[in-house]
């Protein structure tokens, strides 16, 4: 099962939309922090705040290329994520399917509608 910790870095580092933004900017291909800052009007410090809580989740992988640092998706905690929601999705989906089906079989009180 995932770890509650990891888990927990993921949906925070998720919850912020400027966080959400970067790692949709990743998914073209892997960037600068300067190439991610720009667009945003963002400082370098600002964006590198933001890929330092991408990257601790597991989120984004950086690397000193020259002066300067390239970003690039990390997807593993991204599954486990997904495991972790299919898990209960799978959960809710088989109590409403439960709830339904009592809804479907149990009589009208009213009685046959005319």
């Amino acid at each position: 099962m995932v770890q509650q910790a990891a888990l927990d870095r993921v949906f925070a580092a998720l919850a912020d939309p400027t966080r959400r933004g970067i790692l949709v900017r990743l998914g073209e291909s892997p960037a600068t922090i300067g190439e991610l800052a720009e667009p945003t009007g963002m400082t370098l410090t600002g964006m590198k705040k933001h890929v330092r809580v991408l990257e601790d989740a597991g989120l984004v992988v950086t690397e000193k290329v020259g002066r300067s640092r390239q970003c690039r998706l990390g997807a593993a905690p991204l599954d486990e994520a997904m495991a972790w929601i299919s898990f209960y999705q799978r959960l809710w989906a088989r109590r409403l399917d439960g709830l339904d089906a009592y809804f479907t079989m149990r009589p009208d009180p009213k009685g046959p509608s005319e």
